[in-house]
């Protein structure tokens, strides 16, 4: 009976003893989390085919134990503002926006915007993934938002397209332009000796032209092509007067409730996708490009002498809006 007892005590013991002998080294298997996207853009459209891209690989690189679910066309939120809110109260997790959008949390990306600022892509490139742009990027997360910068995608640049041939300052001189509301943008025609119209959606421009109401507008290739504004305003200006970049940020609140370690493969992740994004807009680019020429529209490339006709032009603008950005300006225009 003694041994018995012994016995007894023993396998008692070792019962509440937990084992860890067969789990030594091994992760312990967290349950998936599944975390909101917001899009705007339709299914498809290069920012969201990113959108996809970044899940893709953040569930890979966490093993599973984060999944995004990306939801396009504004089924989140009807709009960026509404976006950025449900990040900042932890109902989305990220959103792609414009990153006018966020100028209101950083005011140093109003920089980044002005007109006739980049020489070309390249050198916008250089200088949002330099110290310029990742400073800013940075400045998302202490600014105090609840938001944080992960990544720059690509918007392309906006241009003129208009009813007649458009080679310089001087042929801009009395055409009304449907453009952003927004000062700078207003400012900007008037600086090129146009009218800037407000008011307008984009399905609007068509009717606009067409009743003399205006003489064009400006966009992105991709918008000026599905919209079907060639049929109206068949000559493509490509001044590249701004590049506006996008932006994929994400809540502080909901990234606050994941494990350290899959943030940074967050991170990691959304940087990576980059390249594929900027990929795509090419592709998209150059698709809306071909589909233009084919409907009658008619590219007109200004040579270096003659952008920098237009560029001149804006040392209004500059002095009027740029005072408090001159020297984040400067250093822009110094990235070779």
């Amino acid at each position: 009976m003694k041994k018995i007892g012994i016995l007894f005590i023993t396998f008692l013991i070792l019962s509440l003893v937990p084992s860890c002998s067969k789990n030594h080294g091994a992760t312990i298997k967290k349950h998936p989390v599944t975390l909101r996207l917001s899009e705007n853009h339709v299914a498809g459209y290069p920012t969201s085919l990113a959108d996809e891209e970044f899940a893709r690989l953040v569930q890979k690189r966490t093993e599973g134990r984060v999944k995004i679910e990306v939801r396009e066309g504004g089924a989140l939120a009807q709009n960026e503002g509404d976006a950025i809110e449900g990040l900042q109260t932890g109902d989305l997790a990220f959103t792609r926006v414009s990153s006018s959008s966020v100028a209101a949390y950083v005011n140093q990306i109003n920089a980044i915007q002005f007109p006739y600022l980049y020489r070309n892509a390249d050198h916008m490139w250089k200088v949002l993934n330099g110290q310029i742009g990742q400073d800013i990027l940075n400045g998302i997360e202490s600014s105090g938002s609840g938001l944080v910068g992960l990544c720059y995608y690509d918007g392309g640049s906006r241009n003129f397209y208009v009813n007649k041939p458009v080679h310089s300052v001087a042929d801009m001189k009395g055409l009304r332009i449907r453009v952003m509301n927004s000062p700078i943008m207003l400012d900007m025609c008037e600086a090129l000796g146009a009218k800037g119209v407000t008011g307008l959606s984009m399905t609007e421009i068509r009717g606009a032209v067409l009743s003399g109401k205006i003489d064009g507008a400006e966009n992105n290739f991709p918008s000026y092509q599905s919209n079907g504004d060639y049929s109206i305003a068949p000559y493509f200006v490509l001044d590249q007067h701004t590049r506006i970049p996008e932006i994929l940020i994400a809540s502080k609140k909901v990234l606050s409730r994941l494990d350290p370690g899959d943030v940074e493969i967050i991170k990691e992740v959304a940087k990576e996708t980059q390249e594929y994004e900027i990929q795509k807009w090419k592709e998209r680019e150059a698709y809306s490009e071909q589909v233009s020429r084919k409907n009658g529209c008619q590219v007109i490339e200004l040579s270096s002498h003659e952008y920098d006709e237009f560029q001149k032009a804006m040392d209004p603008v500059y002095k009027k809006h740029g005072s408090q950005y001159m020297s984040i300006i400067n250093a822009i225009r110094a990235v070779n």
